[in-house]
């Protein structure tokens, strides 16, 4: 069985106003604690799955690269100790144009990262503001160049649209200034107010305007266009990549594969037999990162009793075909039905017939594949939770 690792860093300079994430500003007495902890977890998951081979590892956040390089390559370290990283594995690390300088990159990758996630955001100093992030845009260029003069020629660009007060001339600059980079691989996603969020707030009481979603549409539609004139290929609904450089890890997700997490409120998803149960097993860390500590501290893992799920054969198959239908290339019917006994139209006929009859999905004869429109793209929610409603 081969892992996709993703080992959870919570710290973070400062909070960003649309974040929701488990993630903590003004908490750094708490690393050293914390790198303790996961040394020792890890070293309790490799020894109770047998130190198994990792397919891809991702440090995210948080901030990954907040932390003292000393304790990257530490971790990096218990990681390797504890599982089987094969040499030319994928391994990404997360990091804030901020935090890279040259010395910084050259540890990171001296540690043995290969790949690393540059969360740009926008190349437009207003929106940046906007967003809380402590960085400019010639901050966030200089950082993908330092990047790949350090040695990493998988870079990849995390960017938002759908921003209050977001210009469509904006956001074509932020993409034309993506592409002008020579980036390997783009990640571009729609701003959602999460409750409890700032920036929430400021929408919900009318300090700021909302999004306006027709706007966003055509800003997706503008991506679209732009990063595939530069030989960028969208291969799942908010991811763009270079020949070869889609991402090992996410693409875990997405097709359903197994994976572990390491770190406060880290979530996992192991098969059968792999967790002590019978059943597919989905659980998730404890948030705190000071309870995290506390538990691996005293000699148990940090797993929350009260976020075990054993996944039913009905909510496997929901969350595959639902996973699958992300990617460009849909869900293969062969590998359906490989895996559950029956094809996609025979377990869901309803929802596919309805969708497709929609124009949400259609099949691919040649790959026998269901998957979005370009259509049901900018519709992906609608199209795929008749899925989980068995519709």
């Amino acid at each position: 069985m081969a892992l996709a690792l993703y080992v959870h860093v919570p710290f973070c300079l400062s909070k960003c106003p649309y974040c929701d994430f488990n993630t903590y500003a003004g908490i750094e007495p708490a690393m050293p604690s914390f790198v303790a902890a996961l040394e020792r977890e890890a070293a309790l998951w490799g020894e109770r799955l047998g130190r198994p081979r990792l397919a891809s590892l991702f440090f995210g956040g948080g901030t990954p690269s907040y932390l003292p390089t000393r304790d990257i390559a530490r971790l990096m370290r218990a990681v390797r100790a504890a599982f089987d990283l094969p040499s030319d594995a994928e391994a990404t690390i997360e990091a804030n144009p901020g935090d890279c300088s040259r010395q910084r990159l050259q540890a990171m990758r001296r540690a043995g990262f290969n790949r690393i996630s540059i969360g740009a955001q926008s190349f437009d100093d207003n929106e940046l503001r906007l967003l809380g992030r402590r960085h400019t845009a010639d901050q966030a260029a200089a950082a993908v160049a330092a990047a790949r003069a350090a040695g990493f020629d998988n870079v990849s660009v995390d960017l938002m649209f759908g921003l209050p007060n977001q210009y469509a001339a904006s956001w074509a600059h932020t993409l034309d200034a993506a592409v002008e980079l020579g980036t390997a691989h783009v990640s571009a996603y729609a701003l959602t107010l999460e409750p409890g969020t700032p920036m929430e707030a400021d929408v919900r009481l009318g300090r700021l305007p909302a999004p306006d979603p027709d706007l966003a549409a055509d800003m997706y539609e503008l991506a679209q266009e732009t990063l595939a004139a530069a030989g960028l290929a969208q291969y799942e609904i908010s991811n763009w990549a270079a020949p070869g450089r889609r991402s090992v890890h996410n693409l875990a997700y997405w097709r359903s594969d197994p994976y572990l997490g390491l770190g406060p409120g880290a979530h996992s998803h192991l098969p059968a037999g792999r967790y002590g149960r019978a059943a597919s097993t989905r659980f998730a860390n404890v948030r705190s990162p000071r309870g995290y500590a506390e538990r691996i501290a005293g000699g148990q893992d940090a797993v929350d009793a009260a976020a075990v799920e054993e996944i039913d054969r009905a909510t496997e198959m929901a969350d595959a075909v639902m996973m699958g239908l992300r990617l460009n290339d849909g869900m293969p019917d062969a590998d359906f039905r490989a895996r559950f006994g029956e094809g996609i139209a025979d377990a869901y006929p309803a929802a596919v017939a309805e969708s497709v009859a929609d124009g949400l999905l259609e099949w691919d004869a040649d790959a026998a594949a269901l998957r979005l429109t370009e259509r049901g793209r900018l519709l992906a929610n609608e199209a795929l939770a008749r899925f989980m409603r068995g519709a």
